[in-house]
């Protein structure tokens, strides 16, 4: 027989601030910044590309990298917040296992992945950096991955620490809670992507999704919860 884990939820309403505002932050500065680096110089190449176009994108378009990397870093920022805010409002809750702790380890990694991203970015602007050839191709191959599977398998473990909990208490509605743990598991595929770059195209529906994900259970996640449930 199974053993019965009883979470003790609490009446108290948490005073934390609003989700759904630091994804909303997040995502504007993120998505923001990459359209405006792409209104000033164009879409940036592809990292399996010829080495000379990326060199030629960095060393003619450096307000648009740095735009770029400067938005992605500030966006690291109100995605920290997001986590530790998820995670306190979790316990409040009544979630007394590892799902708010893994929560927010997965949350901080990825912002930390954010912001390292933006000053790898920052970094690949510089003039003095742009006449190393190898020295760009070893950067841009960090932004690459360190934005894109690195950022995106720890976004799905912050996804992945509130969606389990959420849908074992009925904190979340039911198909909101497993859309959020199909999600998790999309971003944990992109791990993939390192073996083969030919699955490079679900980084982008894999983040744009976690992102929506946590957008909409930042906003619906209740303030407070009374009574207890109890899951087997």
């Amino acid at each position: 027989m199974r053993p019965i884990v009883f979470y003790m939820a609490d009446s108290r309403q948490h005073d934390g601030p609003p989700l759904a505002l630091f994804a909303v932050l997040f995502v504007a500065l993120l998505f923001g910044g990459l359209a405006i680096g792409v209104a000033l110089g164009g879409v940036m190449p592809l990292p399996y590309g010829p080495v000379a176009a990326v060199q030629q994108y960095v060393r003619t378009q450096p307000l648009a990298v740095q735009v770029i990397a400067v938005a992605a870093f500030g966006s690291s920022v109100p995605l920290a917040v997001y986590a530790a805010t998820a995670s306190a409002r979790l316990r409040l809750l009544g979630v007394t296992t590892a799902q708010p702790t893994i929560a927010l380890v997965g949350g901080i990694l990825a912002a930390g992945a954010m912001g390292l991203t933006g000053l790898l970015g920052w970094t690949l602007s510089r003039l003095e950096i742009t006449g190393d050839t190898a020295l760009v191709q070893m950067l841009y191959f960090l932004v690459f991955l360190v934005g894109g599977a690195g950022h995106i398998v720890a976004l799905g473990v912050l996804v992945a620490g509130m969606a389990a909990p959420c849908l074992a208490l009925g904190l979340l509605p039911r198909p909101l809670a497993w859309v959020g743990v199909a999600t998790a598991g999309l971003c944990e595929s992109t791990t993939l992507v390192l073996a083969w770059p030919v699955l490079g195209p679900i980084l982008p529906v894999a983040r744009v999704a976690a992102l929506a994900w946590l957008l909409v259970a930042g906003a619906r996640l209740p303030r407070c919860h009374n009574g207890s449930s109890a899951t087997s």
